[in-house]
């Protein structure tokens, strides 16, 4: 999987350090290793597209390091390679070392996996699923402003599925510990792989069933029932939480209108 880039390698350039990526005038380089001075280091390609190979290249810049949100309006199969270097970038940073006996390891050539020589244990990127989730009552779907995203977007309910948890508890849990209400008639939607750092959205639509809205305010800031035609400023196009919000927003349409 990997192996010394050289000056006419070609393609994509997704260059990574502690979650951050290269972004020179703002978009994924692309070209030559030569012409942006990643020739002679460890590179390894993980995927295509438009038909160019994509490389890795685990390596801080000094210059023009931003978050990978920056691709996030961007062709969806791009912004998942992009997320998919940050998160293996990061995974090869904090392995250098066996947990059980201290060796160095270093990268499997045959799958994403840190190997070490010494007590031949094996390790794998970690992924944390995590639901979210679009509760609609009558015309009105509950949104809420959430602490860690002071920017005044409103979006769905999410969270980090427990251990010994299925999905279907972690949306009833979630929801009942920032809301205090339940839900019925959950379904499932889609998925998302979310770098952030590196989760797996599972994503679901649920109806209201019972109780009254109270927030924790140790999560939320603010949330409310808005009907489907008066939404306050939503998450940008292109997450799961966007996708979720505007198929209910046509369910309401296809009922109310």
């Amino acid at each position: 999987m990997e192996h010394i880039s050289e000056k006419l390698d070609h393609g994509w350039w997704i260059v990574s350090h502690q979650h951050k990526l290269w972004l020179p005038r703002g978009e994924l380089p692309q070209g030559n290793a030569a012409d942006f001075g990643l020739d002679g280091l460890p590179a390894s390609q993980i995927g295509v597209w438009q038909d160019e190979p994509v490389w890795l290249v685990a390596q801080n810049r000094s210059q023009d390091m931003g978050s990978v949100r920056q691709l996030i309006d961007q062709d969806t199969a791009l912004f998942q390679l992009a997320g998919r270097g940050v998160q293996l970038a990061e995974f090869w940073r904090s392995h250098k070392f066996c947990g059980y006996c201290g060796h160095e390891m270093h990268p499997s050539q045959r799958e994403w996996a840190m190997l070490c020589g010494h007590c031949r244990e094996r390790y794998y990127p970690q992924i944390a699923p995590c639901i979210i989730v679009a509760i609609r009552r009558e015309d009105k779907i509950l949104l809420a402003q959430h602490n860690r995203h002071r920017n005044g977007i409103y979006t769905v309910l999410a969270g980090f599925v427990e251990v010994g948890e299925t999905l279907e508890q972690a949306v009833a849990r979630e929801v009942m510990e920032e809301s205090s209400i339940t839900v019925k008639n959950l379904r499932y939607i889609s998925s998302q792989p979310w770098p952030f750092p590196q989760s797996l959205m599972t994503a679901f639509m649920a109806d209201y069933h019972g109780g009254e809205l109270k927030i924790d305010t140790s999560e939320l800031v603010d949330a409310g029932w808005y009907r489907y035609d008066q939404l306050p400023l939503l998450p940008p196009p292109g997450t799961v939480a966007r996708r979720l919000i505007e198929d209910t927003v046509a369910l309401c349409r296809a009922e109310y209108e």
